[in-house]
């Protein structure tokens, strides 16, 4: 099991979990709208490391992208999984003719 996988198996263990025992659980109570608003924060603060003169302050960073992306998709009944069957379908599609097609 690879550590998006475990991540993923976290996250939906915290789900039920007590809001106030785990950070995951807060984010799920409080609903859709605050973790898409954390993911934003978390791309946002992505942005800015890349910006900057050390490749390695973005590692972080997009950890904590990636980590508020997973929360997003479980809450939204979705996983990587839907994410990867996604990539294979759009592999050998022109990016700009993949865009237009939505």
């Amino acid at each position: 099991m690879d550590a998006f996988a475990r991540l993923e198996a976290t996250i939906a263990t915290r789900r039920g979990a007590d809001a106030g025992s785990s950070y995951t659980a807060s984010l799920f109570a409080r609903g859709r709208g605050k973790i898409a608003q954390k993911l934003g924060e978390e791309a946002v603060e992505t942005v800015i490391a890349a910006m900057g003169d050390e490749p390695r302050a973005i590692v972080p960073e997009a950890a904590d992208l990636m980590f508020h992306l997973c929360v997003l998709l479980a809450d939204a009944g979705l996983s990587l999984d839907d994410v990867r069957t996604e990539l294979t379908r759009r592999e050998g599609v022109s990016g700009h003719d993949e865009k237009a097609s939505r």
